[in-house]
């Protein structure tokens, strides 16, 4: 099961580097808030994928 939720972890933060490059180079006025949001999920998910989960 660590190698289906890491697999998704590693997925999730691909699509979200992708928009996250996307997304900055956008001129909307949305933009920045959107960024913000995908920088706070990766920071979210790279923080559970780097703190073991107990058994």
């Amino acid at each position: 099961m660590t190698d289906t939720n890491e697999a998704v972890i590693h997925e999730a933060l691909t699509i979200i580097d992708k928009a996250l490059g996307q997304m900055m180079s956008r001129e909307l006025v949305t933009t920045g808030e959107v960024t913000d949001v995908l920088l706070d999920v990766r920071s979210l998910l790279t923080t559970q994928a780097k703190t073991p989960t107990p058994a």
